[in-house]
């Protein structure tokens, strides 16, 4: 089978590598198709990435499987279920290790269900508890958006987001628009936004976005002031640049919390408490868990709440073959993120 192989900086091929067979508690899925994440994918393709495997690797973390064999043991999951999450492991007969392993063409999801129920220690299946199954009814073209719309609503639940409170998301990249409108879908007072001038229009219209300003603004600081009199109660930075917290810090409210999700300048954010209103609450990055909030994302998309089209286009996936182009175009900001085809 092909899969999208990582050998060094800057490297990105597609090659041979041998397909996965189930163990008992696993299905075997054909990989459908997957999303692009610009937070790590391309920080993986560029060598950047903090916990990158060893290097040749096979990468991506958005992709989605239908079930084609069942292990012996497994007992949650149908032979034509969608799951989410899924990827191909390591081959070391080849020497590919894996960080994720989600762009290939067979990957395996693990009936977790059934290996707790079974008594198996947590840490056997813990972490494979992002194996999920989409309902019916939603596009596999659209599914790969599940593992962006479940971490952020976890993330922003974690942090206590409530219907009436106000929000600043800086970025505008597919987390910075996913945390937009799910706090518009949760019942945010006002939702602003930092973000590129180029999706000003989309993230107003599809997101649910009040106040959009350019992080070009060289007086972004004052700007924001005058947009934000009242202030906000939380400010979430999507992207995690050194650059960011001096000029929208101000904007926060006494008792407001301040949180670094992105990972640009991981380990380098400084805040200057001295720039904010009042005393508040720092939070770092990696605070969520995708499975609490998956029949939540998944009520959203059925009810037309979460609409896929505002991070890419949902008729023009790029084939495995082309990745490496799909990702020229996210570099390029053609689209927020790439949507690539994994069955042939």
């Amino acid at each position: 089978m092909l899969a999208a192989v990582v050998e060094g900086p800057g490297q990105l091929v597609v090659r041979e590598m041998p397909e996965p067979r189930p163990g008992p508690y696993e299905a075997l899925c054909e990989l459908v198709y997957g999303a692009s994440c610009t937070g790590t994918d391309t920080h993986i393709i560029d060598g950047g990435f903090p916990y990158l495997s060893p290097l040749p690797t096979v990468f991506g973390h958005e992709s989605v499987g239908r079930v084609v064999e069942l292990g012996a043991k497994v007992r949650h999951l149908r032979v034509g279920d969608l799951v989410t999450r899924v990827g191909t492991p390591a081959a070391p007969e080849v020497g590919l290790s894996v960080t994720w392993g989600g762009f290939a063409e067979y990957g395996l999801a693990r009936d977790w269900w059934a290996m707790a129920a079974d008594g198996l220690p947590a840490e056997q299946w813990m972490g494979h508890r992002v194996n999920q199954v989409v309902p019916h009814g939603i596009d596999e073209r659209v599914a790969p958006m599940f593992t962006t719309w479940r971490e952020t609503l976890s993330y922003l639940t974690r942090l206590g987001f409530a219907a009436g409170q106000s929000i600043l998301v800086v970025g505008s990249g597919g987390n910075g628009l996913s945390y937009a409108a799910h706090a518009r879908n949760v019942g945010a007072a006002t939702v602003a936004m930092v973000g590129s001038a180029a999706l000003a229009e989309p993230a107003q219209a599809l997101a649910g976005v009040d106040t959009y300003l350019d992080y070009r603004r060289e007086d972004l600081g004052a700007a924001l002031a005058a947009a934000l009199p009242g202030g906000v109660d939380i400010i979430i930075d999507a992207v995690g640049r050194r650059s960011v917290a001096d000029a929208v810090l101000p904007v926060l409210k006494p008792g407001g919390k301040y949180a670094t999700y992105g990972i640009d300048d991981l380990g380098q954010i400084r805040l200057d408490p001295t720039r904010a209103r009042g005393a508040f609450t720092v939070y770092g990055g990696g605070n969520y868990d995708e499975a609490e909030t998956h029949q939540r994302v998944s009520e959203f998309v059925l009810c037309g709440k979460l609409d896929a089209r505002l991070w890419y286009d949902v008729e023009a996936a790029w084939p495995l073959a082309r990745i490496g182009e799909a990702f020229d175009a996210v570099r390029a900001r053609r689209t927020v993120k790439a949507l690539v085809r994994l069955k042939r």
